[in-house]
């Protein structure tokens, strides 16, 4: 199965850690049903004070559809600076590497 990847990051406050799940169980809830949503990564760099995710989806379209939503979501909430990528995976060098290709 391709997997297609979406990382997005912005300026982050704050909350981290514990307080950040706690504030953002919706958030994560809702994301979870998104269409053709499989996982994501939660990143955080507190030192560069940015947030965001590391994403995977069933195809291109439906990650391109969710950056589009997610950054105009992330945009009401406030943020500014949003870097967003869709990216594909290499399938055969990431099971080289180990990663968890579905």
């Amino acid at each position: 199965m391709a997997v297609t990847l979406v990382q997005v990051d912005f300026p982050h406050p704050g909350p981290w850690g514990a307080e950040m799940a706690a504030a953002l169980d919706g958030l994560a809830r809702s994301i979870a049903a998104e269409p053709g949503f499989l996982f994501k990564y939660w990143t955080e760099a507190r030192a560069l004070g940015r947030a965001g995710g590391v994403y995977a989806f069933r195809s291109r379209p439906e990650a391109e559809a969710y950056l589009a939503m997610h950054a105009e979501r992330l945009k009401g909430f406030g943020y500014t600076d949003i870097r967003g990528l869709v990216l594909d995976v290499n399938e055969a060098l990431s099971r080289i590497d180990g990663a968890p290709v579905l």
